[in-house]
């Protein structure tokens, strides 16, 4: 397990209950005091051994299959050395993809509204009377429900490029929000991945329709259809705005509910239950999320806006006078 992030710790914690008989090596660069609570709780378990810090993970050979926490670069020497040497490289998702056992799974991508895009698709679905899970990089690890989805279950993916960037699935209804520049750069030392160009970027974003059929959707922006993004067999579907009443501000929410739409009627939901949903539907924290009104001025937390077009997109989306207050790290 390349990485005990929230993923392969998931991961670890299912195979555990499962009793799969397996040797579990975790690699990470962590100490153990920086894993105290995942260590806690895997530390008496007598199929489990440790390689932690730096040193420890330069060499990755000897094992059977490396399951790549999403935050690990695949571009490691360790990585590329050990696939050389016969090692298989695999993910916590590539893993839940071959195991769900539905395929009604939805997956999103896109710089930005991935998060506030799969929310309100998990929303619509449960509206209608569907069974439906949502995981990814919103926060919660697929493997932690893998064991309560059901044959006509729904499943709903937010997916980030370091999901896909080695992905071998693609789900039956594929989403792009949109895509910016982002991820050119390491951003933090416990998440080192990052893409080498934009290029790569991008290839890694479209992966999510690489292995679509003929029966799957593909719902993109229409302001990508010259980008001519020839990945998969998915009919392509093009989304604009949304003309739908909503509490969500900006124009970008409008792609964002519109892409939703688009998702939802293609797993059969109704007009009527899309629109209740819609139009109730308050959005996520960080995702100008108004915080408080004070004195007539009205605050807005809008800290997941972290690149130069997501914050211009928000400032856009008032039509009253703005002061940004902005910072945070470098992400090129």
């Amino acid at each position: 397990m390349l990485g005990l992030g929230a993923e392969n710790f998931a991961l670890i914690k299912f195979l555990l209950m499962k009793r799969i008989k397996c040797e579990i090596t975790i690699c990470d660069t962590k100490s153990l005091k920086e894993l105290t609570a995942k260590y806690k709780y895997l530390a008496d378990k007598k199929n489990i051994s440790w390689k932690l810090g730096k040193d420890e993970i330069k060499r990755l050979d000897g094992f059977d299959v490396i399951y790549r926490s999403p935050g690990w670069p695949v571009a490691d020497p360790a990585i590329k050395e050990a696939v050389k040497l016969g090692v298989k490289l695999s993910s916590p998702i590539n893993l839940f993809f071959r195991l769900c056992p539905t395929k009604n799974i939805i997956g999103v991508t896109g710089t930005k509204g991935k998060g506030t895009t799969s929310t309100l698709i998990y929303e619509i679905l449960k509206a209608s009377g569907r069974r439906a899970w949502l995981g990814g990089n919103i926060g919660i690890a697929p493997f932690s429900f893998l064991d309560k989805i059901k044959k006509n279950d729904w499943v709903v993916l937010e997916l980030s490029s370091f999901h896909l960037e080695d992905i071998r699935f693609s789900p039956y209804i594929a989403v792009i929000t949109n895509i910016y520049h982002e991820h050119l750069a390491p951003a933090d030392p416990h998440n080192p991945n990052y893409h080498k160009s934009v290029k790569t970027y991008w290839s890694a974003k479209a992966n999510i329709l690489k292995f679509q059929n003929s029966h799957d959707r593909a719902i993109i922006n229409r302001k990508l259809k010259k980008r001519n993004l020839k990945y998969g067999h998915g009919k392509r579907i093009f989304f604009d705005k949304s003309k739908l009443v909503s509490k969500l501000a900006g124009e970008h929410n409008k792609e964002n509910i519109a892409a939703a739409v688009l998702a939802a009627k293609s797993a059969g939901v109704a007009n009527r239950i899309i629109e209740k949903v819609v139009a109730s539907f308050n959005g996520l924290e960080h995702r100008l999320e108004l915080v408080k009104t004070v004195n007539g001025s009205k605050y807005y937390n809008d800290s997941f806006a972290t690149t130069p077009e997501s914050t211009i997109i928000a400032i856009n989306s008032f039509k009253e006078p703005v002061i940004l207050i902005a910072g945070g790290a470098e992400k090129n």
